[in-house]
């Protein structure tokens, strides 16, 4: 599942940019283009076609596919009786916090793309490292698709908008090669604070974020031993619990992980309500925002980007931000970015 960035074609853009531009200035360009596109009612509903440079050349991207086929081939598996556990389903909300909210949501989300809130590099790179054990691929390309989208959302650049079809939206796009994805010019304009990065750069080259994603699998299988050998009074009964903690920790978890992210860029753009009028198809849906533990509160967000409080009403309740304003309490973050109630009030419904 590696990562390539291509090199543009001569004369392209890529090639007359300089990137000695400061890191704010940059930061300031990319909100700005986040809701570049103006829209009507009349358009909402259109249907799309798919991203320009998704056409007969594009190649179906075998690194993504077999991946996810297999993962999903393994579920039968779990609730057989010797893979079944319920210490194995307990894995399921507690590696859905760690990874999902604090990886995803915190850290690929609504730190990197969004910049909602400051801390030590440190406590970056570990949310972010948290990110890469989702298995959504690396920092760079994830906040690339997401700024893209943010920009161009529901319309023909976007990269997943449901517009094109449910399926689409929620797994194909990454299936099938968005040339558009793959430019170094692409990187240069909407991730180019992470493409500076050393530790970025390094997970983004080759196959190094899969790599941490394997490493990360270790954890899981020292603790089914340990487990085992407390438990099991059998060397086969520490080979099945062992197999439990790996594929229930691991497996299970990735694809429950996978599904309620994807969910985001689906369902929460076609069911749901609406607190705001903003220019796509962006829904607040209840289902996949308590999955998720608060991203799909998707219209707050589009409402508001920046902002790292997805729940704006008493009931729309954001376990992910709830932990971002606790951390800020103990010191640990800073500049946490709260609803600019006065913009949404221009928007509100």
């Amino acid at each position: 599942m590696a990562t390539d960035v291509k090199q543009d074609a001569p004369g392209s853009e890529s090639e007359n940019t300089k990137v000695a531009h400061g890191q704010n200035e940059q930061r300031d360009q990319q909100a700005k283009d986040l809701h570049a596109h103006a829209d009507s009612a009349d358009t909402r509903a259109a249907r799309v076609p798919r991203p320009e440079m998704v056409d007969e050349k594009s190649r179906i991207i075998w690194e993504y596919v077999i991946p996810v086929v297999a993962f999903h081939l393994l579920i039968p598996l779990m609730f057989t009786s010797y893979f079944f556990s319920w210490w194995g389903v307990l894995f399921l909300p507690i590696g859905n916090y760690i990874f999902t909210s604090m990886g995803i949501g915190a850290g690929y989300h609504r730190l990197l793309t969004h910049r909602g809130f400051d801390c030590p590099k440190w406590f970056e790179y570990t949310l972010a490292t948290l990110g890469v054990c989702s298995l959504q691929d690396s920092p760079a390309r994830w906040v690339l698709v997401h700024r893209i989208h943010h920009q161009h959302s529901d319309h023909q650049p976007d990269p997943h908008t449901p517009r094109v079809s449910a399926f689409w939206s929620h797994m194909g796009w990454m299936f099938i090669e968005n040339r558009a994805l793959s430019k170094i010019s692409a990187y240069d304009r909407y991730c180019r604070d992470l493409m500076q990065d050393k530790y970025y750069m390094w997970l983004q080259k080759g196959i190094n974020w899969v790599l941490v994603y394997a490493v990360h699998t270790i954890p899981f299988t020292i603790a089914g031993v340990i487990a085992g050998l407390m438990f099991a009074s059998s060397t086969a009964g520490v080979v099945q619990i062992t197999a439990q903690f790996f594929f229930w920790g691991v497996i299970m978890r990735t694809v429950y992980t996978w599904h309620v992210t994807w969910a985001i860029n689906s369902a929460a753009h076609m069911w749901g309500y609406r607190n705001y009028e903003t220019r796509e198809d962006s829904r607040n849906n209840w289902i996949f925002a308590l999955l998720t533990n608060g991203e799909g509160w998707h219209n707050n967000h589009h409402a508001d980007p920046r902002s790292a409080q997805h729940g704006h009403r008493w009931w729309e309740v954001d376990v992910t931000y709830l932990s971002l304003a606790f951390l800020e309490k103990i010191g640990l973050i800073s500049n946490l970015a709260r609803p600019n109630n006065k913009a949404l009030d221009r928007k509100a419904i």
